[in-house]
């Protein structure tokens, strides 16, 4: 393959939402494929709307997802001299010409054609004036955009698109298109061919709804003696109702920055991510990094749009369980080096971090760490799921006290001999934990399964979570006896 040079091109108008971040993801990971270049590019001519903190967003957004650029950022407005430029070779070459056409005669123009059931192109009123009229006009300094000329034949635009295959648009369905606006600001499909040339762009990946600009495009390339790049347009990424993702209609939910402020793992989400909307022959669903880099390719990009399932507000499905289910997965299977970093910035913010765990009690923090990673789902849930191991205040679960310790009126005695057996064992480990357990359970002439269950809620306020004696053992024997005596008091009938 020829060198490859991709990029994403943002409008910085808004957060990094999910759709982008998945097109950043799919140019990045071609071009490391491909041992290419990711060229950052964020297309900021709308001055209205464009903001410094939305560029900021989204350049923090992909530095935390670990989507590198090789070069840029660079910035579309400080390009729009060259778009000009090209402009006016294209009014010279007789490629474009001058439109003069107010709003109010153009707005006529569109509300006749509704009338009389006509097609609302532009009727190109401008395409044909004499010298003479165009002088006249120009010298009364009469305000106009610049409107690319269609060819007027019965031919085509015609590319093979790398995911849809081969597209064909006929000339006369395309109108003569606006390219300058009339302050001199560059429109996208101009701006946007531009600047691909000046990067040299070999292939441009972006959403499928970018199809309908491209024909327009490829007249412009062809036009400025452009060589084209490769087209791949990939599917869209819609809610669960069909309606395309964006952050005006869905909100936060659809933003990088919401996943990382609830706990997601930067490669998770981008695994989660790369899966809407692409898959291997094998139909994986996990891959490490560089795992996803060697199996990545355009032949996996579906033509079908995904489905982004989630449900606002809902605090048991606020996500896609899918998303969920990856980060989880990630989380356990992450180099305990490498997790240790998340876990204490988010004890530190909710307010659970020991210096100690830095120091005299690292040993002991690691091993608990790496011990309730397996239960959890994102790293938000060491400081909620896994409070009970780093506090002493912490919620229980009413629907786990109400099965577990007030189903039998016998259980807070069984706490309370229980608590006193550990209090007096010689060593508190694994094996002498679970024997003192046993054989309580045998002495009374009950199930061994009842006073685990109690003990697992008295002493985490939980129904499930890692081995009942791994956990004993990490909370350690003094807050275990405790909290058993407690809850024995406080729950038990």
């Amino acid at each position: 393959m020829e060198d490859v040079r991709v990029r994403f091109a943002p409008s910085p108008t808004g957060y990094l939402h999910i759709g982008g971040a998945r097109t950043a993801l799919y140019n990045w990971l071609f071009a490391r494929k491909h041992k290419g270049a990711f060229i950052l590019r964020i297309e900021d001519t709308d001055t209205e709307r464009s903001t410094q903190s939305s560029i900021d967003e989204i350049l923090d957004g992909m530095r935390w997802l670990g989507i590198d650029w090789d070069e840029g950022p660079y910035y579309q407005s400080e390009r729009i001299g060259k778009h000009q430029e090209a402009a006016r070779k294209l009014l010279e070459t007789g490629h474009a010409y001058k439109c003069f056409c107010t709003r109010e005669e153009l707005e006529a123009k569109r509300e006749n054609a509704l009338k009389e059931k006509t097609d609302n192109k532009y009727d190109g009123t401008c395409r044909n004036l004499s010298a003479e009229e165009l002088k006249k006009r120009e010298e009364q300094g009469m305000p106009y955009v610049v409107r690319f000329k269609t060819p007027q034949t019965d031919g085509s635009v015609v590319f093979e698109d790398a995911v849809y295959g081969t597209i064909e648009k006929r000339y006369a369905d395309i109108e003569d298109f606006v390219i300058l606006r009339s302050d001199g600001n560059p429109l996208y499909v101009l701006g946007n061919a531009v600047d691909d040339n000046m990067d040299r762009i070999s292939h441009v990946l972006r959403g499928q709804d970018g199809i309908a600009n491209t024909p327009k495009q490829i007249l412009i390339y062809d036009a400025l003696g452009y060589k084209r790049p490769v087209f791949a347009h990939m599917s869209l990424t819609l809610d669960t109702k069909k309606a395309k993702i964006s952050k005006r209609k869905h909100g936060e939910v659809v933003t990088v920055a919401y996943y990382k402020e609830r706990g997601f793992m930067p490669w998770a989400l981008c695994n989660f991510l790369a899966l809407l909307g692409w898959a291997t022959s094998d139909s994986r669903e996990f891959f490490t990094r560089e795992e996803m880099i060697e199996a990545f390719s355009l032949e996996g990009v579906s033509r079908s749009n995904s489905i982004f399932n989630y449900t606002a507000g809902d605090p048991k499905n606020w996500t896609d369980p899918k998303a969920i289910s990856i980060n989880a997965r990630y989380m356990s299977m992450m180099a305990l080096d490498e997790i240790i970093p998340y876990v204490r910035d988010e004890l530190k913010l909710s307010g659970l971090w020991n210096d100690a765990y830095d120091g005299e009690k690292k040993a002991w923090f690691e091993s608990v760490v790496d011990l309730i990673r397996t239960r959890l789902h994102t790293i938000k849930d060491f400081s909620t799921t896994g409070r009970p191991y780093f506090a002493d205040d912490f919620t229980c679960d009413e629907a786990a006290v109400q099965k577990n310790l007030k189903k039998d009126p016998n259980l807070k005695g069984y706490l309370l001999q229980l608590a006193d057996s550990f209090a007096g064992l010689a060593a508190f480990n694994i094996e002498t934990a679970e024997q003192a357990v046993r054989e309580l359970a045998e002495k009374l002439g009950i199930k061994a399964g009842l006073i685990i269950n109690g003990v697992r809620t008295a002493v985490t306020g939980q129904a499930s979570g890692p081995g009942l004696f791994e956990l004993l053992i990490a909370i350690g024997r003094e807050r275990v006896v405790a909290r058993l005596r407690a809850a024995a008091e406080q729950f038990c009938a």
